[in-house]
C-alpha cells in the first residue's frame, strides 16, 4: 500500500478522479483553488472536462445540466462562492440529481479573510438553498480522510440521487499529509434510469425539473424526499469516538478542530482528567444517536469549534438536555491552542469531574 504526500485540495481533486468524475466546474477564490488547478492538468489528459466559469453562479448551473446526464460531476468553493451557489444547489436538490459540492471554508461574513473557519456549518447543515431540504454533509478531519470521503461523496449521491458536500476548511485544504487513494471500497449503485442521456427510441423522455404547478403533486416528491432524509438518518451517521468510555467531559468537535482537541485530551489525560471526544463526520445528518448515548456515562459536553457556536445547539438537542453542554471557540480565522483547549477542560473539571 504506497502512500503520497500530497496537499488537502489536490487530494479532493484526485480523489474525484479516481471516483469517476470527469466534469468539474467552478471558479477561483482562495482557500481552495488549487483544486481547480489541478483538474484544469489532469482532465484533458484522461478525456474530462475542467471548466472555470464566469461567475460560482454559471458554475453550479453547469453542474445541474451535467448531472441530469447521469455523470459525476463536482463543483468547489470557499464560503461567499458557495453563498452564491445557494440557489443552484436547491434547484439540483428540486431535481433530485447528485452532484458533489466541495466547500473548503474561510472567515467571514463578507469577504472576510483566507484562513480556515468553520462558520459554514449553518449554511451546510440548515439552509444551504430555499425550500424543504437538506444536503448530506461530510466534515474530514485529515488528509487521509479528504481522500476517503470525496469517493465515498460520489457513491452517497448517487445512491440518494442528493448532493453531498464535503466541508473542510481553509487549515485541511492546504495541509501536507500522507495519502493513499486504494482503500475506498466503492459501493454499489443504481442504474440511473432517470437520466436525459438520450433514449435511442427505447423508452419514454426523461424529464429533469423542479418545477410543480400542482400543489399537491409538489407536498407529495417533498414528502418522498423527506423519507429518503429519514432513511439516510437510519443508515448513513458517522461519527469517531476517543476515549469517551469512561468519559466526564465528552468534548464534540469536528474537522481541524477535533485534532488540537486529541491533543488537548492526551495531555488532560495524563493528568488524570477523565476527558474524551466525539467527532461528527457526518454533520448532515448529525450523530444524535452516538451523542444520546453518551449522556448515560458523561457528566458534561463541550462543543469545541471555529465559529461563535453553530453546532453547540445541535450537541444540546441531541443531549435532550441531560447534560449541561459548554461551548468554546476562536472566529475570524483564528484557531484555538492547545493551551486554550486545556484550560477550559481543566476548568470544566472542577465543576464536572469525579473527586
Amino acid at each position: 500500500m504506497s502512500k503520497v504526500l500530497m496537499k488537502g485540495n489536490e487530494v479532493i481533486a484526485e480523489a474525484a478522479i479516481k471516483a469517476g468524475c470527469r466534469l468539474y466546474f467552478g471558479y477561483p477564490i482562495t482557500p481552495q483553488t488549487e483544486i481547480s488547478e489541478t483538474l484544469a492538468k489532469r482532465m484533458p489528459k484522461i478525456g474530462g472536462l475542467c471548466l472555470q466559469a464566469e461567475s460560482e453562479i454559471a458554475a453550479i448551473n453547469m453542474v445541474l445540466g451535467a448531472a441530469s446526464t447521469g455523470n459525476r460531476v463536482l463543483t468547489s468553493s470557499s464560503s461567499p462562492g458557495l453563498s452564491l451557489k445557494s440557489e443552484g444547489v436547491s434547484y439540483i436538490v428540486g431535481s433530485d440529481l447528485p452532484c458533489v459540492i466541495v466547500n473548503v471554508q474561510r472567515g467571514g461574513p463578507g469577504l472576510g479573510g483566507i484562513q480556515p473557519s468553520q462558520a459554514d456549518y449553518f449554511q451546510a447543515t440548515k439552509a444551504l438553498g430555499h425550500g424543504d431540504m437538506h444536503i448530506i454533509v461530510l466534515a474530514p478531519a485529515h488528509v487521509q480522510e479528504i481522500a476517503d470521503i470525496t469517493m465515498e461523496a460520489f457513491d452517497l449521491a448517487d445512491i440518494y440521487r442528493t448532493p453531498v458536500m464535503i466541508l473542510a476548511d481553509g487549515a485541511l485544504g492546504q495541509m501536507m499529509e500522507p495519502v493513499d487513494f486504494e482503500s475506498h471500497k466503492s459501493r454499489e449503485i443504481p442504474e440511473k434510469t432517470w437520466a436525459c442521456n438520450g433514449h435511442q427510441g427505447g423508452r419514454v423522455h426523461n424529464i429533469v425539473n423542479s418545477l410543480y404547478i400542482q400543489p399537491d403533486e409538489l407536498e407529495d416528491i417533498v414528502n418522498e424526499r423527506f423519507k429518503r432524509y429519514e432513511y439516510i438518518k437510519e443508515h448513513e451517521v458517522k461519527s469517531e469516538e476517543y476515549l469517551t468510555e469512561d468519559a466526564d467531559i465528552v468534548i464534540v468537535s469536528f474537522g481541524i478542530t477535533s485534532r488540537i482537541a486529541k491533543t488537548a485530551i492526551d495531555r488532560a489525560r495524563s493528568e488524570g482528567i477523565k476527558v474524551g471526544l466525539l467527532r461528527p463526520i457526518t454533520v448532515w445528518p448529525f450523530p444524535e444517536k452516538a451523542i444520546l448515548k453518551l449522556t448515560e456515562t458523561a457528566k458534561a459536553f463541550l462543543s469545541l469549534e471555529l465559529n461563535k457556536g453553530q453546532m453547540v445547539d445541535d450537541v444540546k438537542l441531541a443531549t435532550q438536555f441531560k447534560r449541561p453542554v459548554e461551548f468554546y471557540g476562536r472566529t475570524g480565522g483564528m484557531l484555538p491552542s492547545v493551551d486554550e483547549v486545556y484550560n477550559k477542560i481543566v476548568e470544566m473539571n472542577k465543576t464536572y469531574g469525579r473527586n
